[in-house]
């Protein structure tokens, strides 16, 4: 795996600490749609119901009833996406559509007012070593395809 693990765990302790849920999903080695797909079922334990679309995966993501819930203060999921340079080289277009539902996805939770909360943090090793986080980028609105 490219990303040491070490320095992304203080912010997933952290997170559960305030309540949320911690998933990792981890795409070293992920060079195609089919792989992400079965990576992101995995790691996000999505029912069998989630076809491998783009669609499919959107609106899971709009649930998430499956996975284990907020802790009592209501804080919400943090999804820690973590070697994910490789996949992002490999299939620019693909990537900027998964990057479009998971915008999408933490916008429609952070609508609900009150509610539990959808975070998701980019992790990947750098050149001078494991960075979190993702510059900001405004969401371009497209049609995804299947």
């Amino acid at each position: 795996m490219s990303l040491d693990p070490q320095p992304l765990a203080p912010a997933l302790e952290a997170a559960e600490a305030a309540g949320r849920t911690t998933v990792r999903l981890d795409l070293d080695g992920v060079r195609g749609k089919a792989e992400l797909m079965r990576r992101c079922g995995d790691a996000l334990r999505l029912p069998e119901w989630v076809g491998g679309n783009w669609d499919a995966l959107a609106d899971a993501l709009r649930d998430l009833s499956w996975l284990p819930g907020p802790g009592p203060a209501g804080g919400g999921w943090l999804v820690a996406v973590t070697s994910w340079r490789g996949y992002a080289d490999a299939r620019p277009g693909e990537w900027e559509t998964l990057v479009e539902v998971l915008e999408d996805a933490v916008a429609f939770w952070r609508e609900r007012a009150g509610g539990p909360e959808l975070v998701v943090v980019l992790a990947e090793a750098g050149p001078s070593g494991p960075v979190a986080g993702a510059p900001p980028r405004t969401p371009r609105l497209k049609r995804r395809r299947g």
